[in-house]
């Protein structure tokens, strides 16, 4: 109870140190379209569109999920019957590669703000290439662990690797089909400037988030997160 306690005051103060930066005063669900931002220094700041909004309030929604999925972990972690498994070197790989994509999509964001459209192009499409590396490399690890007789059904520590591995992977297959759909719009000459950028945005917060999620949950397997835990609850205590 206390890891999910932990990892949802994390969630909360990113969210909540966004909407800082932002200034984020009005009432969005009483708003349609975007959300108008408050002056500040004499500075009228631009709408903040209720998309984005909405994507915060899933990312919430996923933060939560993964919370409770890691607290489960921990809590059957301490059964008799649990045996833990190696951490496939594939695996070190896979992350560097989500970092990249990460990266690539918030070089995007940087070249999408200034127009540069020659320089957005070839940012997102390294995205989206490392993005599609990575879950290549975690169905790669899979194989190899199974056939190292490390199956779903051996022991509990193996149905969790397989289980919250495989819904990060689900996650970032659905990031995948957003910033596919944003790459295309970039090679178009009819999309609107302001809403490319703003899809990029999109994409960058949500690679940046799932990539946080990743190495919570790599740390997790690698064991440096009982550390944590350990001192968390001597803390506590």
């Amino acid at each position: 109870m206390s890891v999910m306690l932990i990892f949802l005051a994390a969630i909360a103060a990113i969210v909540i140190w966004w909407l800082a930066g932002q200034r984020l005063a009005s009432k969005p669900w009483l708003e349609t379209g975007s959300v108008q931002l408050p002056a500040h220094d004499g500075v009228d700041r631009p709408p903040l569109p209720a998309v984005k909004i909405g994507l915060f309030v899933f990312l919430g929604v996923v933060g939560a999920l993964f919370s409770l999925a890691v607290s489960a972990y921990f809590m059957r972690a301490a059964s008799a019957d649990w045996w833990g498994m190696p951490v496939p070197r594939l695996l070190w790989v896979n992350t560097a590669a989500l970092a990249l994509s990460s990266a690539a999509l918030q070089w995007a964001k940087h070249e999408a703000g200034h127009g540069r459209m020659e320089n957005l192009r070839p940012a997102l499409v390294a995205a989206f290439a490392l993005a599609v590396f990575f879950l290549a490399g975690q169905i790669q690890a899979w194989r190899e662990l199974t056939a190292a007789g490390y199956v779903l059904a051996d022991n509990p520590a193996n149905s969790f690797f397989y289980m919250l591995t495989g819904l990060h992977g689900l996650h970032i297959l659905g990031g995948l089909a957003v910033l596919a759909h944003t790459t295309v719009r970039a090679f178009s000459t009819e999309v609107a400037a302001d809403r490319l950028r703003l899809s990029v945005d999109l994409s960058a917060i949500y690679s940046h988030f799932m990539l946080a999620v990743w190495l919570l949950l790599f740390a997790l397997f690698a064991g440096w997160a009982n550390n944590f835990v350990d001192l968390c609850r001597t803390l506590l205590n």
